[in-house]
């Protein structure tokens, strides 16, 4: 699989897989309601764009995904423009398993190792698990709870984070559509990730 077909991989998958997010404390008076309540069990699909820098060197990528999340385990389908699936992702406490059409599955004890295992170097994105429900915790070590009068947040490892758009979810709650997270350089690198997700079933 090219470079930045994995990268995009590892990027979500990363995040997906990570605990910690970052926020900051509602700013203003804004009576918006917030987001949804987070949901331990959720299946989610949309689509993924990768922008980066790596050593001077642009590239970026896209495509959609199917996401189940449950209680200690997370799977991800990539896929191509065409609706092909190109490649798996498993993330449990116990490890992480990345398995490619054609190709033995890889395997290391976390995304952020098999990331590194592929790529060469480590993805050290956290959090997106909660990222993608409009939920975060911030620089100041706080939980943030995202609305759309409060969609903005820097978070603890370096990321910005905006919730550029809403729809409503089952319950009529508000929930992410457009997620923009970026990421200024860094020894050589940078990264931004946009996600659009599809309206729930």
């Amino acid at each position: 699989m090219p470079i930045n077909r994995r990268l995009s991989l590892f990027v979500l998958a990363a995040a997906l897989a990570g605990c910690a997010t970052t926020a900051t404390q509602p700013s203003g008076t804004a009576t918006a309601a917030a987001v949804a309540p987070y949901r331990d069990t959720i299946e989610l699909t949309g689509r993924l764009q990768v922008t980066y820098q790596k050593d001077g060197q642009p590239g970026s990528t896209n495509g959609g995904f199917e996401w189940s999340q449950r209680p200690g385990q997370i799977d991800v389908a990539f896929l191509s423009p065409l609706k092909q699936t190109v490649a798996t992702i498993s993330v449990t406490p116990q490890g992480a398993t990345l398995t490619e059409a054609g190709r033995a599955p890889r395997t290391a004890s976390d995304i952020d190792t098999l990331s590194a295992q592929a790529l060469g170097w480590a993805l050290p994105v956290s959090g997106l698990r909660d990222w993608l429900q409009g939920y975060a915790t911030g620089a100041d070590g706080k939980r943030f709870i995202a609305s759309p009068a409060n969609n903005s947040v820097y978070t603890r490892d370096g990321w910005r984070l905006r919730f550029v758009s809403w729809q409503a979810g089952k319950d009529g709650a508000q929930m992410p559509r457009n997620i923009v997270a970026e990421r200024g350089a860094n020894a050589g690198s940078e990264l931004a990730i946009q996600i659009i997700l599809d309206p729930s079933a």
